[in-house]
C-alpha cells in the first residue's frame, strides 16, 4: 500500500510540474508586437490599436505624413490601401482587420505579403456604423496584387 501511495504521489507531482511548466510558458510568452502606421489626424486607427492591445498584442502607433509611401515600400498596390498599415510578425496588415483573422494569418503563415481590408468599412474593430454586407479581406501577393480573397467577415 505504501509503494502504491508513493507512486501516486510521484506521478501526481510530475503531472503538476508539467502542467505548471506548460501554463507558465503560455502565461509569460511575449505578446506579438504590432507597428501601426497611420495618418496623424485619424482617430479610428487609434481605436483599432486599442482593440488589438485589448486582445493581447503590443502595439506601437506611428503617425506618418505619407501613409501611401509606407504602403508602396511594403509592396501594397493602391487598390489595397486602407485606413492604416500594420506590420505584424513579418506580415503587412492593412485596415481594420479583426483579431481572429490576424491570428489565422499568423497560425497558417501563407506565402503572401499580408492581408488587406481596403478603405474603411463600417462595423469592424475600431470603426463605428452599420454594415449591410460581408467584407472581403484580400491577400496581398508578392507582386502587390489582390487576386485572392483570404477570408470574408460577416
Amino acid at each position: 500500500m505504501r509503494n502504491t501511495m508513493l507512486k501516486f504521489r510521484r506521478s501526481t507531482a510530475l503531472l503538476a510540474v508539467l502542467l505548471a511548466a506548460l501554463l507558465s510558458t503560455q502565461a509569460f510568452a511575449a505578446p506579438t508586437s504590432v507597428t501601426l502606421y497611420k495618418n496623424p489626424q485619424c482617430t479610428c486607427c487609434e481605436a483599432h490599436a486599442k482593440y488589438l492591445e485589448g486582445q493581447g498584442f503590443k502595439v506601437e502607433v506611428k503617425p506618418v505624413p505619407d501613409l501611401h509611401a509606407i504602403n508602396q515600400k511594403a509592396g501594397v498596390s493602391d487598390a489595397l490601401e486602407g485606413c492604416h498599415t500594420s506590420f505584424i510578425d513579418g506580415y503587412v496588415v492593412i485596415g481594420h482587420v479583426p483579431v481572429d483573422v490576424i491570428r489565422k494569418l499568423l497560425a497558417e503563415r501563407p506565402k503572401i505579403v499580408g492581408i488587406s481590408i481596403p478603405e474603411m468599412p463600417a462595423k469592424l474593430p475600431g470603426m463605428p456604423g452599420i454594415r449591410f454586407k460581408p467584407v472581403a479581406i484580400y491577400e496581398i501577393a508578392a507582386d502587390g496584387s489582390s487576386s485572392k480573397i483570404f477570408m470574408m467577415v460577416p
